[in-house]
C-alpha cells in the first residue's frame, strides 16, 4: 500500500504543476512570449491564458506601458570644438513585443548607444551658442532619427527630453561674466532713463508753476488794478456827490503833500506852484493868516522861486 500511496501523491504533485504551468494569468498592458521546443509560437496578452505544460514556456514578459529612461552625461563636441556634456531623457513604448525580444537583444541599450551616436551627429553640426538655444530643433532631430530606427525593433519614441547641457568651466564662467555685464549695461541705461524722465517730469513741472504763477500775478495784478480805479471812481463820485468848496480841497491837499514825501527813495521833493493857491485858499478860509494871505499874492513867484533850486 506505502508504494501506491507514494505513486498518488507523486501524481497529486505533478498534476498540480501541470495545472499551474497551463494556466498563464499576464497582467494589465503586459505580454508574454511563449516558446515551442525553443521556437515562437505566440503572445500571450492580458488575462487567463492557457499553454501546453512542459512544451510551451514563457521566454520573456514584457511591460507595454510607455516607459523613461534617463542616460548618463555624455561628452559631445560641437562644432567650435567645444567639449559638452549633455544628459537625456528618452520616453519609449513597447509596441510588438515579438520584435522588442528577437529583433534585437537588448533595446535599452540599443538606444542608449543610438542616442549617443545621433546627439554627436547633430551637435557636431553646431556651434555652442546655437546648442544652448536650440533644444527642441535637437529633439525633433532625435526623435525622429530613433523613431525611425527602433521601429523594426517594435519600440517607439514618443518623446526625447535633453535634460542638461553643460558647457566646460571656463565658458561657464565667461558667460556668467557676459551675462552679469548684460544685465550692468541694462541696468545703467534703465537708470539713465529714469534719470532723463525725472529731469523732464520736473522741468515740465516748474514751467507749469512758472505759468500758473505768472498767470496768478496778472489775475491779482488786474484784480487791484480794477479795484484802484473802482475806489477812485467812488472816491470821485462822493466828492462830486458832496459838491466840496474851494477850502476843503485845499485842506485835503495839504494833507496828502506828507504822504507824497514818505519814502527814502525821494531825494527829491518838487514844490508845485499850486501850493500857493491852497495856502491861500486855507488862510482865508480861517481869516486870522494875514501875512500868510499878504504873502500869498507872490506866492506863485515864490512858489517857483522854491521849484528852481529842485529842477536844477
Amino acid at each position: 500500500m506505502e508504494p501506491v500511496i507514494i505513486v498518488l501523491i507523486i501524481l497529486v504533485v505533478l498534476v498540480f504543476i501541470a495545472l499551474v504551468r497551463t494556466i498563464q494569468v499576464i497582467p494589465q498592458a503586459s505580454a508574454a512570449i511563449v516558446e515551442r521546443f525553443g521556437r515562437y509560437t505566440r503572445t500571450l496578452n492580458a488575462g487567463l491564458n492557457i499553454v501546453v505544460p512542459f512544451i510551451d514556456t514563457i521566454r520573456n514578459r514584457i511591460d507595454l506601458r510607455e516607459q523613461v529612461v534617463p542616460f548618463p552625461p555624455q561628452p559631445v563636441i560641437t562644432q567650435d570644438n567645444l567639449v559638452v556634456n549633455i544628459d537625456t531623457v528618452i520616453y519609449y513604448q513597447v509596441t510588438d513585443a515579438r520584435a522588442a525580444t528577437y529583433e534585437v537583444a537588448s533595446y535599452i541599450q540599443a538606444i542608449e548607444q543610438l542616442t549617443v551616436t545621433t546627439l554627436r551627429n547633430i551637435i557636431g553640426g553646431m556651434d555652442l551658442e546655437r546648442t544652448l538655444t536650440s533644444r527642441e530643433e535637437i529633439n525633433a532631430a532625435l526623435r525622429g532619427v530613433l523613431d525611425e530606427a527602433t521601429g523594426k525593433w517594435g519600440i517607439r519614441v514618443n518623446r526625447v527630453e535633453l535634460k542638461a547641457i553643460e558647457p566646460p568651466t571656463s565658458i561657464q564662467d565667461s558667460m556668467e561674466k557676459q551675462m552679469r555685464a548684460d544685465r550692468d549695461k541694462r541696468a545703467a541705461i534703465l537708470t539713465a532713463e529714469g534719470t532723463r524722465q525725472a529731469a523732464i517730469l520736473t522741468a515740465e513741472g516748474e514751467k507749469q508753476s512758472q505759468i500758473l504763477r505768472a498767470e496768478g500775478e496778472a489775475k491779482a495784478a488786474a484784480l487791484r488794478a480794477e479795484g484802484e480805479a473802482q475806489a477812485v471812481r467812488t472816491v470821485f463820485e462822493a466828492i462830486h456827490a458832496g459838491d466840496p468848496d474851494q477850502k476843503l480841497l485845499s485842506y485835503q491837499y495839504l494833507q496828502m503833500l506828507p504822504k507824497i514825501a514818505e519814502g527814502d527813495a525821494n531825494k527829491l521833493w518838487i514844490v508845485p506852484s499850486e501850493i500857493g493857491d491852497a495856502l491861500k485858499g486855507l488862510s482865508g478860509a480861517m481869516g486870522n493868516f494875514g501875512p500868510l494871505g499878504g504873502g500869498s499874492g507872490n506866492g506863485g513867484s515864490a512858489a517857483e522861486r522854491r521849484e528852481k533850486p529842485s529842477i536844477d
